[in-house]
């Protein structure tokens, strides 16, 4: 029986987000938010998922499902959808920066683009806007990087690429991605559990190390 991990989001990126820069430009403030990421849970189908605030080794052999939207506001953070991104700091000074996908810095892919964080698809893992006054000009839509026969330690505040010997608090092996399915019973018997996109209909199986 596989454990079925969901992934906790927040609504309202503005109320919970957190600055990654500010620059000045005719008399305006340009700040860049990024959601606090990922929280995983075990969970059941049933279950509701709750939320928080706030390397491998090999060649990725799967990408993530298509991207969602390739029309998005303007950010000043320039990056494409397929690129990959380092998204990490603290909740007073995120940082983001373009990172190689499959390497060990990269944690989320772009999946696509919005004029605002809440035109995101629901189950995109995270995202990262950018304000002007205040109000949002632009959002990049994130996915975790995920890297089949990679691993991850999804339990810090983001989730880290790491060697599958390194230990982690929460370290995961990717076995496959089951496109077209909804369910952690469609996973192998090597995988314990799953990372579910239902919108999307696409699960991540992952043994847990």
């Amino acid at each position: 029986m596989f454990a079925d991990l969901r992934i906790g989001r927040l609504v309202g990126a503005i109320a919970i987000t957190v600055t990654a820069f500010v620059s000045t430009g005719c008399g305006g403030t340009i700040d860049g938010y990024a959601q606090p990421a990922i929280d995983v849970v075990p969970a059941t189908s049933s279950a509701t998922p709750t939320t928080k605030p706030g390397k491998s080794t090999g060649k990725p052999t799967t990408s993530r499902p298509a991207p969602t939207s390739s029309k998005g506001g303007k950010t000043d953070f320039q990056a494409n959808i397929g690129d990959c991104v380092a998204l990490g700091g603290t909740v007073d000074d995120a940082t983001i920066e373009k990172a190689a996908c499959g390497s060990r810095s990269s944690n989320y892919k772009v999946i696509g683009k919005a004029k605002t964080s809440s035109g995101c698809v629901s189950d995109r893992d995270n995202f990262y806007a950018e304000t002007l006054n205040g109000i949002e000009t632009g959002a990049l839509c994130l996915d975790i990087d995920w890297v089949v026969g990679g691993c991850m330690d999804t339990g810090g505040s983001d989730p880290k690429r790491i060697d599958c010997g390194e230990g982690g608090t929460e370290p995961v092996r990717v076995i496959t991605i089951n496109k077209s399915s909804t369910s952690v019973d469609d996973c192998p018997d090597t995988a314990d559990s799953g990372f579910k996109y239902e919108q999307r209909r696409v699960v991540v199986c992952v043994e847990s190390l």
